[in-house]
């Protein structure tokens, strides 16, 4: 079991819900390996849960982009959950709320 995340896999869509406290430098490739690992054939929507994040850096913003890039282009979807204010402040500077799919 990775120390980074908890995946689990439905018909078409994988849960990722991470398990620190920062998505940095020192995680992201671990996270972008263990997305990897779980990732299969299929998959049109990510659910990833941020409840635990309190920081996230270029890096971590990196990793997530990277599970975005993953999915069929028009018809993926890509959704953050229970994002801190401190994380959707970063995401929003980024405007990247218009790539992901925020909610609860």
């Amino acid at each position: 079991m990775s120390l980074v995340l908890q995946t689990t896999v439905m018909t078409g869509k994988l849960g990722v819900k991470v398990l620190v406290s920062r998505l940095d430098a020192a995680i992201a490739r671990s996270f972008k390996a263990d997305v990897s690992a779980a990732w299969v054939v299929g998959i049109e929507r990510v659910e990833i849960d941020l409840g635990a994040v309190d920081f996230v850096d270029s890096s971590g913003i990196g990793a997530l982009l990277s599970v975005y890039r993953k999915l069929p282009p028009g018809v993926g979807v890509t959704r953050l959950i229970n994002v801190k204010p401190a994380v959707l402040a970063v995401i929003e500077l980024l405007r990247l709320h218009n790539v992901f799919e925020l909610g609860n």
